[in-house]
């Protein structure tokens, strides 16, 4: 198979794919500021979140787009959604680090949704600005009730999130199998009796504002039949006097990382050959991701994120809305309608989608020593700095000549090991041999794309003392990018079209 074939180019859609088109531009960004260098577009999350939004219009229903902040750490991107429209779009906060940002960067403590773990300073942050929090267990609900009463606090409205839907008699109903995995996070529906009876004791304190779900899967078969199991609890609620108003389903909505669906079908084709034998290695010392050969058989599972999806974002909430669900047979989105419910969601990665890139650039360029086809190219960036594959996303970066002579006359595909600046053995930026239309040479950049969800800063660290990126927030302003530090940037003015 020709190298050629490989590649894993990434989908660009602008404004991003303008910005990648100005070199020069990003090469003096990365002069100035050094590598690696995160590169935001906060305009592109505003975007996104009014194409939710239309989603949920589209279906006549009411309820909140929640921005679920630790897909990344970006003051500019929050402040951006704290200027979007109140009813619309608020941010879920999974720590007290997160709740204090996401106040400073003007979102007020009714849009907040309080998620993930909690400690005492957490619950009593969110309490006291009249967060809605999202309660895991009996437990966390009477720690809350007590911070209430105790401080004197007004009463919290909160959710309660549920858990393991599996089939239980009347429910599933005949031929319908639940496959719910276990999850840490939620209380179990079968054993949510407790939560109920912790409500009711508590009503002075606390108020159900609805239900959530956790259900670690993109499988939409599995979040039809949570989703259908809350509209059903939401009405059980109502038989025992509580008032819920919204199901919240989370997130989980995917992006589409890889362009063409052909090169991604191919090269998972090539890395099962590779695991095999019948073709050279695609990967650092015949590194599987997961697969293993066992007596000329591929056994295990790849521990890849799907990076072509053709359905994802506001396109997986759409299809979500309108398959129909496993038990009454209508569409959750006519439940939710039927039983006047409001419906809530929390995108990270899909509501970051296309907002920003991590520029690297390339240090050294030397043969492997195994292959001298192979080359290792460093780069000024590590691991922790670009994770993309930590989170089993694979994708090519996009080289940015320093000279701007880019692809050679006559230069075929190169394959490449992308290594970082740590001392150890173990720095690999992938795994996987990238391919480039040529050599990087030194000085030249690499470009990840969409990076903000997640792998820009999620598992950024300071070992060896290596500096971590600094992060730009990136604007179009009468036909020019503009660029300012993250955390200066604030949303006061109109963006003026995407430089030609």
């Amino acid at each position: 198979m020709p190298e050629q074939s490989l590649y894993l180019r990434p989908r660009t859609d602008p404004p991003l794919a303008s910005l990648l088109q100005d070199a020069p531009f990003l090469h003096a960004l990365c002069d100035a500021l050094g590598s690696p260098l995160n590169v935001l577009l906060p305009e592109v999350v505003a975007d996104n979140a009014d194409r939710f939004r239309s989603v949920l219009r589209r279906h006549h229903l009411a309820g909140r787009v929640y921005f679920a902040h630790k897909a990344n750490r970006s003051s500019a991107l929050v402040r951006r959604l704290a200027a979007c429209d109140p009813a619309v779009v608020g941010i879920d906060v999974a720590s007290l680090g997160e709740l204090r940002h996401a106040l400073s960067c003007g979102f007020t403590g009714d849009r907040v949704m309080a998620t993930g773990p909690k400690d005492q300073e957490f619950l009593w942050l969110a309490a006291r600005v009249a967060a809605t929090v999202n309660v895991d267990s009996p437990g966390e609900l009477e720690r809350l009730a007590h911070l209430v009463r105790t401080h004197g606090l007004g009463r919290v409205d909160i959710l309660v999130r549920l858990s393991e839907f599996e089939a239980d008699g009347a429910y599933a109903g005949p031929g319908t199998r639940m496959l719910s995995r276990r999850s840490r996070f939620g209380t179990p529906v079968a054993e949510a009796d407790e939560l109920w009876k912790a409500l009711e004791r508590h009503r002075e304190h606390v108020d159900l504002a609805g239900v959530s779900y956790h259900v670690d899967t993109t499988a939409l078969d599995e979040k039809a039949r949570a989703l259908e199991r809350c509209v059903l609890v939401m009405d059980e609620c109502r038989s025992r006097g509580l008032t819920p108003r919204a199901v919240d389903i989370g997130g989980g909505f995917g992006v589409c990382y890889v362009a063409d669906a052909g090169e991604w079908e191919r090269w998972t084709t090539a890395l099962s050959e590779a695991v095999l034998g019948a073709r050279p290695p695609l990967t650092w010392r015949g590194h599987g991701y997961g697969l293993r050969n066992e007596g000329g058989t591929v056994r295990g599972t790849a521990a890849l994120y799907p990076a072509h999806r053709p359905v994802a974002g506001p396109d997986y909430l759409e299809t979500l809305l309108t398959r129909p669900a496993p038990v009454l047979g209508r569409s959750p989105a006519t439940l939710l309608l039927e039983h006047l419910d409001d419906l809530h969601i929390e995108p990270g990665r899909a509501l970051v989608d296309q907002c920003g890139l991590s520029l690297a650039k390339v240090v050294d360029v030397r043969p492997t020593g195994d292959d001298p086809r192979r080359h290792l190219v460093r780069l000024a960036m590590n691991a922790g700095d670009m994770s993309l594959e930590e989170h089993g996303v694979l994708v090519d970066p996009v080289l940015l000549p320093r000279r701007g002579d880019g692809d050679r006359a006559g230069g075929e595909a190169v394959g490449v090991y992308l290594v970082g600046n740590l001392c150890l053995e173990a720095d690999l930026i992938t795994r996987r041999l990238v391919y480039l239309p040529r050599l990087p040479r030194t000085g030249d950049l690499l470009a990840f794309v969409n990076t903000a969800g997640y792998a820009m800063d999620f598992h950024a660290h300071r070992a060896q003392r290596q500096p971590t990126a600094r992060t730009v927030a990136v604007t179009a302003e009468d036909g020019a990018w503009r660029w300012c530090p993250d955390e200066d940037y604030w949303p006061l003015s109109e963006p003026q079209g995407v430089p030609s």
